[in-house]
């Protein structure tokens, strides 16, 4: 049977979570696989991992988290900001695997052909817990809940990361206004692209490095079936204004061990 299937937040750079990305096999040959980010932090243990799901899997789409645009000390690959991202859409294409500055791949389901648009769309602190992105940052920094993206994620050639999210937000609203309406689209964003999913979250001040209310709209505005997403680390699916939406993270080891995979490795997102 036919899959269009779909995982994020692989975390390989973590020794006890690569034999997972190695258990990770269609069941027939023409199945589908979304990969919605985080993959891994170094640039050799992303393509060791999107190399093997894309031998395995008829075809491969990815779009980047906020782990795999670090710029760690021990990476070899020292590139930041803009031209990391452009190094790993190239080393994709070397892979076979599409990603958010490629054509949008249409995938043929019984209900008719679907489109999955792949989003890199960044964040710009609106999700913040206070009046100014400075009071939330320092609320955060007090409460010792900081995303390690303020330590590792650059935002080059872009003065800041929002800047970087705002023009990543118009140029994939460009994209999908230009998209044929008769065609729905499947979005996948690493990052939530409504806020109301960050309501979960134990710790609220972290929800200003989990989007832009930018986004907000996308889904009832262009014509989506569902929308795929990760970051979380907290599988479940919701939806809103009819719009399925779906987290698909498998997370680090401490949160699968407590957890488990209920819902199995893999999320199908359409069957044929």
């Amino acid at each position: 049977m036919t899959r269009l299937l779909a995982v994020s937040d692989l975390h390989v750079g973590m020794a006890d979570n690569r034999p997972i990305v190695e258990r990770l096999r269609p069941a027939s040959a023409d199945e589908w696989l979304i990969v919605a980010g985080d993959v891994a932090e170094r640039v050799a243990d992303i393509e060791w991992a999107l190399g093997l799901l894309a031998s395995r899997f008829a075809r491969v789409i990815w779009t980047p988290g906020n782990h795999e645009l670090w710029t760690l000390r021990d990476d070899p690959v020292q590139l930041r900001g803009a031209e990391r991202y452009d190094h790993l859409v190239a080393l994709c294409r070397r892979l076979g695997v599409l990603t958010p500055e490629d054509p949008y791949a249409v995938w043929e389901g019984p209900a008719g052909p679907v489109a999955i648009a792949p989003v890199f769309a960044l964040y710009d602190y609106s999700f913040r817990t206070a009046a100014t992105k400075q009071e939330s940052l320092e609320r955060a920094f007090r409460s010792g809940v900081v995303c390690t993206d303020e330590f590792f994620l650059h935002p080059d050639p872009y003065p800041s990361r929002e800047a970087w999210c705002h023009a990543r937000v118009a140029e994939t609203e460009r994209r999908l206004a230009a998209h044929d309406p008769d065609i729905p689209l499947i979005l996948v964003s690493h990052w939530p692209l409504v806020r109301e999913l960050t309501d979960i979250l134990w710790y609220p001040e972290f929800a200003q490095w989990c989007g832009t209310e930018l986004t907000a709209g996308w889904h009832r505005r262009f014509r989506t079936q569902v929308v795929v997403y990760g970051h979380l680390h907290i599988p479940r699916t919701t939806w809103h204004d009819g719009v399925r939406f779906e987290e698909v993270s498998i997370g680090y080891p401490r949160e699968w061990r407590r957890r488990g995979h209920p819902r199995g490795l893999l999320r199908e997102i359409l069957a044929a």
